[in-house]
C-alpha cells in the first residue's frame, strides 16, 4: 500500500484537492470514508507534526471508553504559537465538552494558535457551546481528524468555524493510514451507526485449532487463556450491551460482567423465543447491572412474571431475530454490541447483517468430536465461493493464543444516513444528547439553579432529590458525579435498594417539572430550542421508559414530553 510521504512546507501553501493524493486504506472505514470525502470537499493536507496532535487528540478521546458508557469520543488539543498544549477531553453524555474544557485551560493564550479536533463538534444538538468555545478563544485554524458521521452534525461546526474566519482543515489520507486509522476507531461505532443505522455489532468466540467453541458435551471452561479473557473483560467494558442467546444461558451460566468494580458495566440481553431458562441464572441479579431477556410475544407468562419480579426487563417481540434486537438497541441508543453466542445464534446474526466485525480467539489445543460445537451455525452456503470475506484483519498473540479481528463489510454511504428519529414532520423525539434535538434531553450540559443550589445538568437534581431527606451523605454525591451517567446510576440503585423518600412517587413531576423551568425559563440555547418546536409534539422517545418516555412501540406516558410541552405553551402556573 502507498502512502504518500507527508511534506513539510506550511499547511496554507499546499492546499490540495481530495483527488490529487495517491493515499488509500484498506479498511472499511477508510474506504467507506475518506474515498468519499475525497469526492465531496476540497481537503487540506497537514503537517507531520500537526498529524501528531490529530493521532494525540484520537488517543486523548479514547480515555474514557471502558469507564463510561459509549458516546461519541471527542477530543481537543490547544496549541499556541509557542508551542503550548491545552486539552480536553469528554468524558461521558452530558458532561462538559472538550473544547471548553480545553479553552478554559488555555486562559487567553491559546490566541493565534490552532485546535486540533479528532472529531468535529457535536455532542449536544442544539447547543454551540463547543464551537463558540473556539472562536472565542482566539485560535485562527482548527484541524479537524473527522467530519461528525452523523447528518444532523456533519459540516455545521466546519461551517461555522469557517464563517468566523478561521482556516479549518480536515484530515485525509495524506496524514498517514495510521493517525486515519486511530481517528476512525476512535469513534468506529459511531460511524456504523450513521451507516447502518443500526449499532456496531461484533461477534466474539474462542475456538480451539480444529474449529470448536466446546467438547462434545458442552462443557467450555476454558477455551482460550487467562490473557485473551482479560481482553474480553476490557472488550465488554466498551460497549453498550452484550448478548446472548438461552442456550448459552443454559449451558454456562455466564454473569457476562467486566470483572471489575470500577468503570462501565455493559447491559446484558438474552434473546429466547420459548423462555425456558433457569430460574437461578447469575444474570438475573441486576445488582451489578441491567438484564434484558428478549422473546417472542405472549411466550411463557410465569417466567415472564419471575423476571420482572427480579428487575429483568423482558421486551416481546412478534417474531424474536438478531435484527429486531439490534433496531431496539438502537431505539435505546446502543452504539455497540458484542455478541457472545454461539453459533445458532452467530449465524442468524450474521445473516441479518447485524455482526460487522468479528473478534476471534484460536488456542493451542485441539478438543475432537464430530459433534463439537463451532462458532458458526449454518449459513446456508453450499460453495465455497459463498463464503463471506473478513476484510482488513490483523493478528496478534495473547499469551498462547492468537487474536484475530477483521471486518465483514463495507460501511456503505454515511450520505443521506437514516435516523432513528421519528419520520412525522409534527413529532420532534429526542433521547441522547447527540441524538437531534439531544438538547431537550436531562442529560444534556446545561447547568440549572434551584433555590440558589447549581447543578450540573437536570439528572444531577432530578437524582439528588429521590434521597432528599433520606441520606444527604448521598444526595450531595449525586450532587457532585462528575457525569449525569453517574448521577443516574447512584439515584437509581438507591431506588431498586428501597433507600429513596417515601413520597417520591407522588412528588417526581412535581421535581421534574422544577427542573425543566430552571433550563428551559431563562433565555438561551435550551430555551431557543424549545420555542423552535411549537406547534409539533414533543416525545422522549426511551424504549424502556414508560412513565417519562414513549416505551417500547410508543405505549408509554410520555410525561418528560409532556411537561415540555407544557412550559413551552406557557401553561406553567
Amino acid at each position: 500500500m502507498n502512502v504518500r510521504s507527508i511534506a513539510t512546507q506550511p499547511a496554507r501553501a499546499r492546499r490540495v484537492k481530495p483527488l490529487g493524493h495517491a493515499a488509500t486504506a484498506s479498511s472499511p472505514l477508510e474506504n467507506s470514508w475518506v474515498r468519499r470525502r475525497r469526492r465531496q470537499c476540497v481537503l487540506y493536507a497537514v503537517t507531520k507534526r500537526e498529524a501528531e496532535y490529530l493521532l494525540e487528540a484520537a488517543s486523548l478521546a479514547m480515555g474514557p471508553v471502558t469507564l463510561t458508557e459509549p458516546h461519541p469520543n471527542s477530543a481537543c488539543l490547544l496549541v499556541s504559537e509557542s508551542n503550548e498544549v491545552f486539552r480536553g477531553v469528554l468524558w461521558a453524555q452530558g458532561c462538559e465538552s472538550a473544547e471548553v474544557q480545553a479553552v478554559r485551560e488555555a486562559g487567553g493564550r491559546a490566541t493565534g494558535g490552532t485546535a486540533f479536533l479528532n472529531l468535529e463538534c457535536g455532542d449536544c444538538d442544539g447547543d454551540d457551546a463547543a464551537v463558540r468555545a473556539l472562536i472565542d478563544s482566539g485560535v485562527v485554524r482548527c484541524v479537524i481528524g473527522m467530519p461528525h458521521p452523523l447528518p444532523h452534525f456533519r459540516g455545521k461546526a466546519i461551517a461555522a468555524l469557517k464563517d468566523a474566519g478561521m482556516d479549518v482543515e480536515v484530515a485525509d489520507g495524506s496524514v498517514g493510514l495510521p493517525v486515519l486509522r486511530a481517528v476512525h476507531e476512535a469513534n468506529e461505532g459511531l460511524i456504523h451507526l450513521a451507516a447502518n443505522d443500526r449499532p456496531m455489532g461484533i461477534l466474539k468466540y474462542a475456538m480451539t485449532m480444529d474449529g470448536k467453541i466446546a467438547a462434545t458435551s458442552g462443557h467450555s471452561a476454558w477455551v482460550s487463556s487467562k490473557d485473551s479473557r482479560q481482553i474480553v473483560f476490557a472488550t465488554r467494558a466498551s460497549v453498550n450491551a452484550v448478548i446472548v442467546g438461552g442456550q448459552t444461558v443454559r449451558r454456562d451460566n455466564p454473569q457476562l460482567t467486566t470483572r471489575r468494580d470500577e468503570g462501565w458495566q455493559p447491559t446484558r440481553i438474552v434473546m429466547s423465543r420459548t423462555l425456558d431458562l433457569p430460574r437461578d441464572a447469575a444474570m438475573w441479579d441486576t445488582s451489578v447491572s441491567t438484564t434484558i431477556v428478549a422473546t417472542q410475544r405472549g411466550a411463557n407468562r410465569p417466567m415472564q412474571e419471575f423476571l420482572t419480579g427480579k428487575g429483568v426487563q423482558v421486551v416481546e417481540f412478534d417474531f424474536l431475530t438478531p435484527e429486531v434486537v439490534s433496531k431496539y438497541c438502537r431505539q435505546r441508543g446502543f452504539l455497540s454490541l458484542l455478541w457472545e453466542c454461539g453459533g445458532a445464534l452467530a449465524a442468524p446474526a450474521v445473516s441479518d447483517s447485524v455482526v460487522h466485525k468479528v473478534m476471534a480467539f484460536i488456542a493451542p489445543k485441539i478438543i475432537g468430536g464430530s459433534r463439537a460445537p463451532t462458532p458458526m451455525g449454518d449459513l446456508g452456503f453450499v460453495e465455497m465461493t459463498q463464503a463471506i470475506p473478513v476484510m482488513d484483519y490483523t493478528w496478534k498473540q495473547v499469551g498462547p493464543d492468537i487474536c484475530m479481528t477483521g471486518y465483514l463489510s463495507d460501511l456503505g454511504s454515511l450520505a443521506g444516513a437514516p435516523s432513528n428519529l421519528s419520520k412525522t414532520r409534527d413529532v420532534v423525539s429526542f433521547f441522547k444528547a447527540w441524538d437531534r434535538n439531544g438538547i431537550l434531553c436531562n442529560f444534556s450540559p446545561h447547568p440549572i439553579s434551584v433555590e440558589g443550589e447549581v447543578y450540573a445538568t437536570i439528572e444531577h437534581w432530578y437524582q439528588s432529590q429521590k434521597l432528599a431527606g433520606v441520606s444527604e451523605d448521598l444526595a450531595d454525591r449525586v450532587k457532585n458525579a462528575i457525569s449525569p451517567e453517574e448521577a443516574a446510576m447512584i439515584g437509581r440503585r438507591a431506588e431498586r435498594e428501597g433507600k429513596i423518600r417515601s413520597d417520591w412517587s407522588d412528588v417526581k413531576v412535581a421535581v421534574m417539572e422544577t427542573g425543566l423551568l430552571a433550563k428551559f425559563g431563562p433565555d438561551g440555547p435550551a430555551r431557543r430550542a424549545l420555542l423552535a418546536t411549537r406547534g409539533k409534539s414533543i416525545v422522549e422517545s426511551s424504549p424502556h421508559d414508560y412513565f417519562w418516555g414513549c416505551g417500547w412501540n410508543n405505549t408509554g406516558a410520555n410525561w418528560l414530553g409532556r411537561l415540555l410541552m407544557k412550559i413551552r405553551d406557557g401553561s406553567t402556573r
